[in-house]
């Protein structure tokens, strides 16, 4: 029996997805194999590769101007692959300056990286109340000649999600790894996006990076070839051998996806999920949101119980309902609902309904 999962990454996949990859797990396309065990330059494998991509461009709306590339390494290596690919020489001189904004652990991490390439101004931090909140756009200190300017749109880890996307007059970079294909995206506004795999696209071990053409000769003398986004496009992400299964994987989500009715369908779903969380923890006495209203997450919601000393019963009482992995970062303690799009509105109905009772018993 299938039971509701929560867990912030690797998430949730569709049933449906799975159900189809196990069909062809031994028998893929009637060729007698896994699509595991094929070669990745195979007619039949770059079909997938080649559909995955314009799955996703229809999806996200991708201008042509733009390049999608699956890569390894995660979010992750993307925290180096930014500074190394726009801190080079593209005008001409080098721009060894970027902005950050720092709103949690993920933006936290991507700024130490670009650290140790260039400088790094943090144009603004909510640090000062505990990353509960995204910093308004007026409360910006920009550099005059940035390389670019990075923010993370949602933090998987405090649940802040930004409500607008900067204006900048630098390349945008963007994290989407926590709410990209949640809503529509004006891809058009940004330099480069990118996601880890594990919570709206597939399963982990893969990335997807988008491009602007122009940020594509911007390389920092000596990039590594395998941080190098030039290098991807040039060889459709197939520099080497690419992470086969989590690419098909990938590909059978942006199908399903298309089925449901594309990244609209996913926004006016997750809305629902979240304000009916949200509502009920406001309504309660027993829990409560760390995160200041304007900016939580539609994706990860931590919650708190009015004493912790309950956690461990309420946790272990989740599960045995079939509610699982609600435990909140080790960071930041308490729980922590993560509802991606694979999360049905009917696992949100049941964590309500065991939060209910629980807090009846307990309360």
């Amino acid at each position: 029996m299938r039971k509701f999962n929560f867990c912030a990454g690797p998430a949730a996949l569709p049933e449906a997805v799975l159900l189809q990859a196990q069909q062809e797990l031994l028998d893929w396309g009637g060729r007698g194999c896994s699509v595991m065990e094929v070669s990745h330059r195979s007619p039949e494998f770059v079909e997938v590769a080649e559909r995955a991509e314009q799955d996703l461009r229809d999806l996200l709306s991708i201008p042509h101007s733009y390049r999608v590339l699956f890569l390894q390494g995660g979010a992750t290596g993307q925290f180096s692959a930014v500074p190394w690919n726009l801190f080079g020489a593209g005008d001409g001189r080098e721009k060894r300056v970027a902005d950050y904004i720092h709103t949690g652990q993920w933006a936290d991490k991507a700024i130490r990286e670009a650290r140790r390439y260039g400088q790094v101004n943090v144009v603004a931090s909510s640090e000062d109340r505990n990353f509960t909140y995204a910093p308004a756009a007026d409360s910006w200190q920009q550099s005059k000649d940035a390389a670019y300017f990075h923010y993370t749109p949602n933090e998987t880890i405090g649940g802040v999600e930004f409500d607008y996307v900067p204006e900048v007059s630098c390349p945008l970079v963007a994290d989407m790894s926590s709410n990209i294909l949640s809503q529509p995206i004006p891809v058009e506004k940004f330099g480069m996006i990118y996601a880890g795999a594990q919570k709206n696209i597939g399963p982990s071990g893969i990335a997807v990076a988008i491009v602007r053409d122009d940020l594509l000769d911007r390389a920092m003398d000596g990039i590594p070839r395998s941080l190098s986004w030039k290098v991807a496009a040039d060889a459709g992400s197939m520099d080497n051998t690419p992470p086969t299964f989590a690419w098909y994987l990938s590909g059978l989500v942006f199908q399903w996806l298309k089925e449901q009715g594309g990244v609209e369908a996913m926004a006016k779903l997750a809305g629902r999920k979240s304000a009916l969380l949200y509502d009920f923890i406001d309504r309660s006495g027993f829990y409560s949101s760390p995160v200041e209203k304007g900016s939580r997450s539609r994706m990860n919601v931590p919650f708190v119980l009015a004493d912790e000393r309950l956690d461990k019963e309420f946790l272990q009482q989740a599960e045995e309902m079939g509610l699982l992995n609600l435990k909140g970062h080790r960071s930041v303690g308490g729980m922590r609902a993560s509802l991606y799009n694979a999360v049905p509105l009917q696992a949100v109905e049941a964590l309500v309904a065991f939060m209910a009772d629980f807090e009846q018993r307990h309360g």
